[in-house]
This record gives C-alpha cells, structure tokens and sequence, in this order.
C-alpha cells in the first residue's frame, strides 16, 4: 500500500489461528510444530515492523468486556512491540455493529496502556482519515529520508561504480544494492560511470577529473584501493548498506574481534538472500578462506534468509552480508540481539576491508 509522498509498506498478516497474538508469550505451553511454526513467523513479522496496528473488533467486545481475555492477549502484544521500541496504534473496528462497546473498549485499552484507540467502520468509511493522520504522525523521525550514500556526494559530483560482474552476478542485471545506489546518484544530480572490474585502469585516464567518490565491490577492495587516484574516497557497496541497514559503527568496532579469533573460535556468517551458493561465493567460500588465512581453521556456521539463531552466545563474532533484501527495523533487530548477549558483530565489506587492512582508509556515510 501507498501513502502518497510519505511512505510504502507491507501489512503482514497473522498466522491465522485463534492465538495469533501470543507468540512466545506463554511459557512452559505445549504447541504443535504447525502452531510453533505460525508464532515463529508471526514473530518475525513483527521483528520487521516500523509501525505495528493492533486491530480489535467492537462487536467482540461485549465478549471480552468481563473478563478482558482478548485485550490481555493484545496489551501482551502492545507490550512485545513496546521492548522493540516500535510505534503501536490500537484500532477498533466495526464501530457500526456497537458505538457504546467501542468505545468501551477504547476505555478499556486507555485504562491499560495509555494509548488512545481509534475507532473506525470501514463498512461505513468513518474514522478511516483520522486513522491515516494518526499513522502518519506516529511514523519515526526521518522514516525513509535516509540516503544510502549519506553526505559524502552531492551534485555535480563525479562518481565511479566499480561492478564485477562475475559468475556471481545475475544474468542480465544488476544486484539490488548496485540499483539501488545508482538511482540515489541519479536523483543527487551526481554525475555517475560503472565499469567492471577489468576495465577500471582504462577508464581512469580517460575521465577529466578524478572522481569525487569510488564506490566499489567489497570483493576487489585491495586492487581498487591500490590503483585508486589519491584524491578519491573509496568505499563499498556494502559498506554503505552497513550504514544504510545496520549499525556501522557497531560493525566498525566488531571487525576488530577478527584479530582475537584462534582456533577455538567460532564465527556465524548470516546471508539474507537464499539463493544457491555458486564458486567462490562471497558469504560461504571467500570470506571463510580470507578468516581461516588469518586465524587457521576456526568454525564457520552458515545460515541464511532469516534463520537466525536466538542463542548467539556460543559464537565469538557474527558476520552480517549488506542485508539488501531486508528493511532495517529487522537488521537492527538482530544487532540489538547480538548486543544483548555482548557477541561483537560486523558485515561483509567492513569485514574484507578489515582483513585487507584500508579500513582506516576507506569513506564511511
């Protein structure tokens, strides 16, 4: 759905059974694996909401009115989405099917919560702008005003994409990060060339002026630093996503538990896409062998798409990719967890830049 000029988004159903709101609520209760599997993905949908909208129904409240089963269930909600630091609107539907239960009802979760519900028919269409104003106000300061290259171009400024485009690299298009970058450059007004990777000292010699910036793959970091003009910034697609998605200071400061890592050590490398790994792919074969030159044989989990390990304290570092596919409010999620549990945490490129050694050198947004 749109609201035009502000923001798009996606509403995520529940899981569909009678307890779709006491995910991981209740402990000790026996679930089927299909139940467990429902509150599993109805959690992380939550995990990836910026604004959470928990409906309730005015006709259910003469049930719920006596002994407040129902709201309980949804203030348990409330209060999930609360410790995410997450936004939470009440709304009350079906305000045409009983006025004085809804705004029972509303009093009720006022009482509770201290949040003012709106009440809404959307058989009637009442309500229904009141609900959109709410929403918006609540969205979080700068919600999508974030630029994936920060403050480190603006117009007129020469930039170099350096894009492989290898075994890895789809057939007949680009990744996401190097789209999505390029469209943000299009839109600074900045003036923007690609190469790959065999053709970046050709194209040097031939540009008027050295580029303002040089955005690069992480994987050819080394050569593209060690050939670079001294006058342009260097960093890399997921070094800007690290930003971007993430905590770049946090992985800026987990790279370092990479000299510490001997053999005892154990390292989680997280992939969000899952797609089939191919030869000399960055997440499975690349990053593990630049680990294993530096460290010997230390262990390497694996996993990918959102299969994240909720018990992180077994490993010593956690290694994040540029998380395209996912939106932030998920990616943080998984940083705060790694927080928690006090397991340093860093990402691909500032991982390799790291282990090159320019990670001193290289721009960050």
């Amino acid at each position: 759905f749109k609201f035009h000029t502000l923001f798009k988004g996606k509403i995520p159903d529940g899981d569909g059974s009678d307890s779709y709101n006491r995910i991981e609520l209740y402990n000790g209760e026996r679930l089927s694996v299909s139940e467990w599997e429902k509150r599993e993905k109805t959690k992380l949908a939550a995990e990836k909401t910026d604004i959470a909208v928990i409906v309730l129904s005015a006709e259910e409240a003469v049930t719920c009115a006596d002994e407040q089963g129902q709201i309980q269930d949804e203030l348990k909600w409330y209060r999930f989405f609360r410790e995410k630091h997450t936004p939470v609107l009440f709304v009350i539907n079906k305000a045409d099917q009983d006025e004085e239960n809804a705004a029972r009802l509303a009093e009720m979760i006022y009482e509770e919560a201290k949040e003012d519900a709106v009440i809404i028919s959307a058989k009637k269409h009442t309500g229904i702008e009141e609900f959109k104003t709410t929403l918006i106000r609540l969205m979080p300061e700068n919600f999508g005003a974030e630029y994936i290259t920060g403050n480190l171009v603006e117009e007129d400024d020469l930039v170099l994409l350096v894009m492989p485009q290898d075994i890895q690299a789809p057939k007949g298009r680009l990744i996401l990060p190097q789209v999505q970058t390029i469209r943000e450059l299009l839109d600074k007004k900045c003036l923007v060339m690609s190469v790959t990777t065999d053709k970046f000292l050709t194209v040097l010699p031939l540009l008027a002026r050295a580029p303002k910036l040089i955005i690069t793959d992480s994987q050819v970091f080394g050569y593209v630093y060690e050939n670079k003009p001294k006058e342009s910034m260097l960093t890399s697609f997921s070094v800007l996503f690290a930003a971007y998605k993430g905590d770049l200071p946090y992985y800026v400061q987990g790279a370092k538990a990479i000299d510490s890592l001997t053999l005892d050590s154990k390292v989680l490398i997280a992939e969000c896409c899952t797609h089939a790994p191919l030869k000399e792919d960055i997440g499975r074969v690349k990053i593990p062998r630049m680990l294993k030159k530096c460290a010997g044989e230390t262990t390497v989990d694996i996993v990918s798409g959102t299969d994240f390990p909720q018990d992180l304290s077994g490993y010593d570092l956690i290694i994040q990719c540029g998380a395209c596919m996912f939106n932030r409010k998920y990616v943080l999620s998984r940083i705060d967890r790694a927080k928690k549990q006090q397991v340093p945490m860093t990402n691909y490129g500032v991982t390799i830049a790291h282990l090159t050694g320019i990670l001193d050198n290289i721009s960050m947004p």
